[in-house]
């Protein structure tokens, strides 16, 4: 069980010109996460984000970055300069509920195989409705799609306590993760190449590969706002979700059949592409393949990479989706994870 001190967790908020967001929701991490932590990393922020944490909030601890590092190194070199056992990395535009630490950790704490867990993401705007960041927790295809139980590309479904259950996922959103820390180090932090956008996917497929569990906690639930950082309608970030989703596949799949699966993938992203250009979104369709460039230019880092993911263990059966996303959603008009019909996934290995 979790110890009675709280003082083993750390929430740590990184933040990039998020002053609106600090002022609208940090009170609350603080009035409902009594005994914690509270950590603020600031990446270079250019709005007022600095001088309203030190004259509002003295109290919070504030690590300064020289430059913005992005997601992924901005928290990996935060979370060198923080001591805890239970590490929260919780977005800035969360607003987290009475109650919200409690479950979680007790989950963590019961079982030394349990890395990371997630609790209930729902929208910020639309409350009764699970958030597109991790929704009930999350999954993947065998091509590297993305999908949560709650949400499916873009077809999110209301929360009717379908998903208030604790059960293994393939991946816990960093919108709000919680991981331990002896865990977190041990795989070796978040990818820095990622910058941004499925680095918590690498993290926990990694994670996974070394023996651990991911799990999600629906006793638990907070509320998220999504896109404060990078808008949804961006190229940039399509630029970024394009090129990590590929690199993610290409460091960690395991399988025999991996060329097959990564030209498959290549070719799905290719039309993706034809399509951002045909509907007029011709910077996202060029932003596709400066992803797929960059990676080949990158080829020798990233096949590095993939050396150093350890394959110690074995997935746990039905984490992986064994069909094709894109088809089961598209084509056959799946549009839920109930209807995906996902393999039972009550079997782990020990």
């Amino acid at each position: 069980m979790v110890s009675d001190s709280a003082s083993q967790i750390a929430i740590v908020i990184l933040n990039w010109n998020g002053q609106k967001f600090l002022q609208q929701f940090l009170p609350t991490v603080i009035q409902n996460s009594p005994g914690c932590q509270i950590v603020v990393a600031d990446n270079a922020s250019t709005d007022n984000s600095v001088a309203y944490l030190q004259q509002e909030f003295p109290a919070v601890r504030l690590i300064l970055h020289p430059k913005n590092l992005g997601f992924c190194e901005g928290y990996n070199q935060a979370l060198r300069q923080v001591e805890a056992e239970y590490l929260v990395l919780l977005n800035s535009d969360v607003e987290v509920t009475p109650g919200w630490i409690k479950p979680v950790i007790s989950l963590l704490a019961s079982d030394s195989t349990l890395a990371a867990c997630q609790p209930k993401i729902k929208s910020y705007y639309h409350r009764n409705y699970f958030e597109y960041a991790g929704a009930a927790g999350g999954f993947i295809d065998y091509l590297g799609y993305p999908f949560c139980r709650g949400r499916v590309f873009e077809t999110l479904e209301e929360d009717q306590g379908q998903y208030n259950d604790e059960v293994p996922v393939f991946w816990a959103t960093g919108a709000c993760l919680f991981i331990k820390a002896a865990a977190f180090w041990r795989a070796g932090g978040l990818e820095p190449a990622f910058f941004a956008h499925m680095e918590e996917i690498d993290l926990c497929w990694r994670l996974q590969l070394m023996g651990y569990k991911i799990m999600y906690c629906g006793h638990s639930e907070v509320y998220h706002v999504g896109g404060g950082t990078l808008p949804k309608n961006s190229p940039r970030k399509t630029y970024l979700n394009f090129r990590n989703g590929l690199a993610l596949l290409y460091k960690n799949i395991e399988s025999d059949n991996k060329v097959q699966i990564l030209l498959t993938r290549v070719l799905l992203d290719w039309v993706a592409a034809f399509k951002f250009l045909a509907t007029g979104f011709g910077k996202d369709a060029g932003a596709v393949l400066r992803a797929h460039w960059h990676l080949w230019q990158n080829r020798i880092y990233w096949q590095e990479q993939r050396a150093k993911t350890a394959h110690d263990h074995p997935l746990a059966p039905g984490l992986i989706y064994p069909k094709s996303l894109v088809w089961e959603y598209f084509i056959k008009r799946r549009k839920t994870y109930r209807k995906l019909n996902v393999p039972n996934r009550a079997t782990l290995p020990a």
